[in-house]
């Protein structure tokens, strides 16, 4: 049991470290976290995690990710009633995100607009929701020609979530050699399985399916090696995974 403690407290210290690098904090945090895993992690957990996670766009749609488990509708609600008090960016992306959450794209996509027309209109997180609603609207065309005029605008930008959302709108488009680039770059660095899935999905439906079940084999024993909160967080695309090798391997 003490060695199953010290290696949760490790696990937890690392988060953390990887959130304090990645933020740009001060360096004397990683000493804190790894002389002190237990109590240091307590610390920058109070200190700079949570108030982050509250205020900051990220930490929005992470605490908006638990609100909709425990109630699905509230968000959206609560989004609504911020734009009819003070129709606002801040207020307008927050509904949009809701719209989308809730799989009413099509809603989301005035929302972006009006808020690009803002003070905010080369903010380029704001351009990558907007290719989102454009490509779960089933405007795939849309969203690969916003994302194609930020890449070249912003060449120095860097998202995750944008290169996903641009693989997905250049493999509904048809382009089958570009989504092979798209998605193996992706898979190379994404830290999520949600490349994985898809991309699998994608291999499948075009008919190959010795691609696809190699890709589900291989990530899938990988991701039995994941400590079990990254399982918990992957918890859909490894479900995914699983359930297309079921269907693809042989009788």
């Amino acid at each position: 049991m003490p060695i199953a403690g010290i290696g949760l407290h490790v696990i937890i210290a690392a988060f953390f470290a990887v959130h304090a690098v990645r933020s740009g904090q001060e360096r004397y945090w990683l000493f804190v976290l790894f002389a002190f895993p237990g109590i240091g992690s307590l610390v920058y957990a109070v200190s700079i995690w949570l108030p982050e996670m509250r205020y900051s766009r990220h930490g929005r749609r992470l605490v908006g990710g638990v609100q909709r488990a425990l109630d699905p509708s509230r968000e959206l609600r609560e989004a609504l009633e911020a734009v009819e008090t003070s129709a606002n960016s801040q207020n307008r992306m927050r509904l949009a995100e809701a719209f989308v959450a809730a799989g009413r794209a099509s809603e989301a996509i005035p929302h972006y607009q009006a808020a690009l027309r803002s003070v905010h209109k080369d903010d380029p997180d704001i351009q990558v929701g907007l290719a989102k609603a454009y490509l779960e609207a089933g405007h795939a065309a849309q969203a690969r020609e916003l994302l194609d005029e930020l890449i070249k605008k912003r060449p120095d930008f860097r998202s995750p979530e944008g290169h996903l959302i641009y693989a997905r709108a250049v493999a509904a488009l048809g382009d089958r050699k570009q989504t092979d680039e798209e998605f193996e770059t992706l898979i190379g660095y994404y830290a999520g399985y949600e490349p994985r899935a898809r991309y699998a999905e994608i291999l499948a439906d075009r008919g190959e399916r010795d691609r696809a079940l190699e890709l589900c084999e291989r990530s899938l024993r990988e991701s039995r090696r994941l400590p079990a909160y990254a399982r918990t967080i992957n918890k859909e695309w490894i479900g995914r995974l699983q359930r297309l090798q079921k269907s693809l391997a042989p009788a």
